[in-house]
């Protein structure tokens, strides 16, 4: 059919072909005008991607009426135009897709229709950890041991970048994916087969939200639905409500865009945004640099909404030019966007959508804070840092409590460290991490982390040497105004090197801490502090002795790294006192606004932008020379302990199974509220006593060799033993924190991978108990894949987090979820009935089930597939398998 929407562009060179795209604007409706620019995305995807959507809306003029839309559950195709993944989740996806290219030529199709068919980016930068620190040459020894433990791992994606169309790798020491992805790899606007369209992209990590700040609509996917995506299947998705977040003010000015996206988050997760899109507005975002945007938007995942998005300004065009991308491609760009109504002027009213709900912040109110010990969300202001950690010391066992009797809050554990004495207490600080694309991809806070320790050294203030401290930029680029400004020497002086270009400490790959350093926190039973400017704290995640960690800016991680203890009031304490004597405060060294603008305009420019990115996929010669494969097929090494071909599609069929009854299952954990994907499926260190740790020892491997969870995520055999073996678990069944449960028929309490095994072996299904927000965290697709591998059939819970519903929808697992107002506590649930889960024969999205316990009681749950197409994933077995079945026939 004609499309209403089409329109011709003259293309600036007449040797060009014509250009067309599809302008909703057309209309002249006041409707579109009122439309969040967010959704505008959405729609102009569904109708330039699929003819279909068009027909079945009848009068194409309906599609402008969202909250209607919205309010029918329409479902609406979108397909983005980019798929982004890093290597902890582009491993299994690369591993799946050469899976699936085996079974689609068992079931006798052509196995090359397995390949991405929209550009794909795989960046390396979850691989490298901080294993040395405070050396000249730390940054390379630890890319030297970032290849030795990874190399096969590499080799496999040197091939999958061969054997795959339209996938790239960005190779290791590049960067963090979403910091490459703002500066160098997204569009704003895509110039391709013949059509101008906004850009758009899902990565398989939650922090995919980043470029939303640039005005590039993204957001986090599990791997198992970046898969299919890039296998050409759209995303089925109802229009969600768009809230409106109106910035107003200005900020104060010792306020960074890292104490503002905190606030923000803790403003966020009270309003409720899970499965919601934010969209901001205001005079307020004008105030705000792209970096800044980009900041906010990054830590959308930790307030719950599913993308946080800054519609294209001015600011942006000006911030694709200072990154150097080609200024007549810049302009094409500006053009188009005016020309569909997109670029967006935040100073004018007229232009302000109708928004589903709106809330403010003033940007004036906002303070220096911090979020921990345990959540983002938990926002301190610095002023009460100190009184804070000392209430939460004491406090019951929880998200902001250690439950350390009072007579040892004052507890003091003398150690020494390389021929010196020195003492640790509650809230000693051991990991100051300058770290994490949220931050570092910001040059104001990170030349004011640099100028803040130009001050405190010329003061004579030092870091105590047993404090691991670590800079990780997210990318070159940083470390080239670091450099050029004249601060990287001073940061060096205080222990902040270079220790590589990747996420690090903000992912748990903090590397080891000094044998007597752990030794003091373990006699002492400290609560032991990490300091970082990252944006996750979970507990168990930064490292397994630090059980306070603080997200903070650059700057205020340095400062904590100088006073050592998180219990000090920066107004009324001094941060040291120097060799004469004089005591220095935080005032005293902290740069001002107008100081740190002045050293970016200056040494910010887009010659270093183009300078670094050039060359960013040939510089690394370690990867250059890497030797891979060329085969269409992989060929499985039985011996590999990181690559195995998974067994998710052995004996598939072409035919489809009916969904059957689950009978009787047996709950193999039960949880409260918060369980993240961390608790599910860690991503750090293998500890010694796990079943994973047992698997690779009979596979003839030593402890050094164990690497960590994330690495080994492209083999099943070890995923499945690390899910659940998050060490701070807290399962209900069990009196102490541990990744442990009861096996019910003998009432054995074991390590979770071995119960789930008996269970198996005896032919017993297995169901999950949880409270609110359950899935929080990373988009990593083994914390459904692995329970999946356990024998989880079915999870219950009070709430999701969007993407790891999506991940088990993807995986086959049922998501339940309880009526409103009823719960595990409200039911009587103890988790030791068994369960029987009723399932129809004919299903539909968000229907009630019956679950029957063998106690006699009934009562029902919410199945929460929200679409048809997830029901179709459903009776497949899984997305994958629908992908296989739809490739093969």
């Amino acid at each position: 059919m004609s499309n209403p929407f089409v329109q011709i562009v003259e293309p600036l060179d007449p040797k060009q072909p014509l250009k067309k795209f599809f302008n909703l604007s057309k209309l002249e409706d006041v409707r579109y005008t009122c439309l969040p620019f967010s959704i505008r995305i959405l729609l102009e995807a569904a109708i330039r991607n699929c003819d279909e959507f068009l027909v079945k809306k009848g009068d194409v003029e309906n599609i402008l009426n969202w909250k209607v839309m919205q309010h029918e559950n329409v479902e609406v195709p979108f397909k983005p135009a980019r798929v982004i993944l890093q290597d902890f989740t582009g491993v299994p996806a690369v591993v799946d897709f050469a899976a699936m290219r085996d079974a689609v030529k068992k079931l006798g199709g052509d196995p090359e229709k397995i390949n991405p068919i929209c550009p794909a980016d795989l960046v390396i930068d979850h691989s490298i950890q901080v294993d040395f620190n405070r050396q000249s040459d730390s940054l390379q020894k630890n890319q030297d041991l970032e290849f030795e433990r990874n190399k096969e791992r590499f080799e496999f994606l040197k091939w999958g970048s061969q054997a795959f169309k339209n996938l790239r790798i960005i190779p290791p020491g590049s960067g963090i994916i979403h910091q490459v992805n703002l500066e160098y790899l997204a569009r704003v606007v895509m110039d391709q087969d013949g059509y101008y369209y906004p850009d758009s992209v899902v990565g398989t990590d939650s922090h995919t939200t980043m470029i939303d700040g640039l005005g590039v609509l993204g957001w986090g996917v599990g791997g198992i639905e970046a898969e299919a995506v890039m296998l050409g299947q759209p995303i089925s998705m109802v229009l969600p409500e768009v809230v409106g977040y109106k910035l107003v003010g200005n900020p104060q000015p010792l306020v960074t865009s890292t104490d503002i996206v905190l606030t923000i988050t803790k403003h966020l997760r009270q309003v409720g945004v899970v499965g919601k899109f934010v969209e901001f507005f205001g005079p307020g975002v004008a105030q705000l640099s792209i970096a800044d945007r980009a900041t906010i938007a990054n830590m959308c995942p930790e307030y719950g909404a599913t993308a946080a998005y800054f519609p294209v300004d001015d600011i942006s065009i000006g911030y694709l030019i200072q990154t150097g991308r080609d200024k007549e491609k810049v302009m094409c760009t500006k053009r188009y966007l005016e020309a569909v109504g997109m670029l967006r002027d935040f100073k004018n009213s007229s232009q302000d959508p109708d928004f589903t709900q709106v809330v403010e912040l003033d940007l004036h109110t906002v303070v220096p804070c911090c979020s921990g010990p345990k959540r983002p969300q938990d926002k301190v202001a610095v002023s009460d840092m100190k009184k804070d950690f000392e209430t939460c010391l004491g406090a019951k066992q929880g998200f902001k409590g250690f439950q350390v009797a009072p007579d040892r809050h004052n507890s003091i554990v003398k150690f020494n460290f390389e021929g010196c004495d020195f003492e640790l207490a509650h809230g000693s600080v051991v990991i100051a991490a300058i770290t994490s694309c949220t931050n570092t991809s910001n040059p104001s806070v990170m030349l004011g982390a640099g100028l803040l320790a130009k001050k405190a050294v010329e003061a004579g203030l030092t870091v105590k040497p047993y404090i691991k401290t670590s800079l990780s930029p997210g990318s070159g680029v940083v470390t080239y105004y670091l450099r050029e400004s004249g601060v990287m020497g001073y940061l060096s002086q205080l222990g902040f090197d270079v220790v590589g270009y990747g996420c690090m400490t903000c992912i748990g790959n903090s590397g080891p801490l000094p044998e007597s350093v752990v030794e003091a926190i373990t006699q002492g039973d400290l609560v032991a502090v990490g300091v970082l400017s990252g944006n996750r704290n979970f507990e168990g995640r930064v490292h397994p002795n630090t059980r306070a960690n603080y997200l903070a800016s650059p700057p205020l991680v340095i400062a904590y790294a100088i006073a050592g203890t998180i219990r000090i009031d920066f107004e009324k304490e001094p941060l040291g006192i120097n060799s004469s004597g004089k005591k220095i405060f935080l005032k005293d060294i902290w740069p001002t606004r107008d100081e740190i603008q002045a050293v970016e305009r200056q040494f910010v420019i887009p010659g270093m932008f183009k300078e670094v990115y050039e060359k960013i996929e040939t510089v690394n010669k370690a990867w250059n020379a890497l030797d891979a494969p060329s085969d269409k097929l992989y060929t499985w090494n039985p011996k590999s302990t990181y690559i195995k071909s998974p067994p998710f599609f052995d004996g598939l069929t072409l035919a489809l199974q009916t969904p059957k009854t689950i009978e009787d299952a047996y709950v193999l954990l039960s949880f409260g509220d918060s369980v993240t994907t961390d608790h599910i499926s860690p991503a750090g260190n293998i500890a010694r006593n796990s079943p994973a740790a047992r698997y690779l020892t009979s596979r003839g491997l030593t402890p050094r060799e164990f690497n960590s969870y994330g690495s080994r995520r492209g083999n099943d055999a070890v995923m499945a033993r690390g899910t659940f073996a998050n060490i701070r678990l807290v399962n209900k069944f069990i009196d102490k924190q541990g990744p442990q449960t009861i096996h019910f028929p003998s009432g054995e309490i074991l390590d979770v991978f071995d119960a789930a095994e008996r269970y198996k072996q005896a032919g017993h299904p297995l169901i999950v108990l949880a409270g609110k927000e359950y899935g929080a965290g990373s988009s990593r697709d083994w914390a459904a894949k692995g329970p999946f591998l356990l024998g989880v059939k079915a999870v219950l819970a009070e709430s999701y987090e969007r993407i790891h519903r999506s991940n088990l929808v993807g995986m086959g697992v049922i998501p339940l979820q309880y009526l409103p107002g009823e719960d595990a506590g409200t039911l009587g649930l103890t988790g030791r009935e068994r369960y029987t889960i009723i399932i129809p024969e004919k299903l539909k999205p968000q229907m009630n089930v019956q679950i029957k316990l063998d106690t006699g009681r009934n009562f029902n749950a919410i199945m929460r597939f929200d679409t048809d197409v997830e029901l179709t994933y459903f009776h497949n077995g899984g997305i994958l398998n629908y992908m296989i079945r739809k490739m093969a026939s």
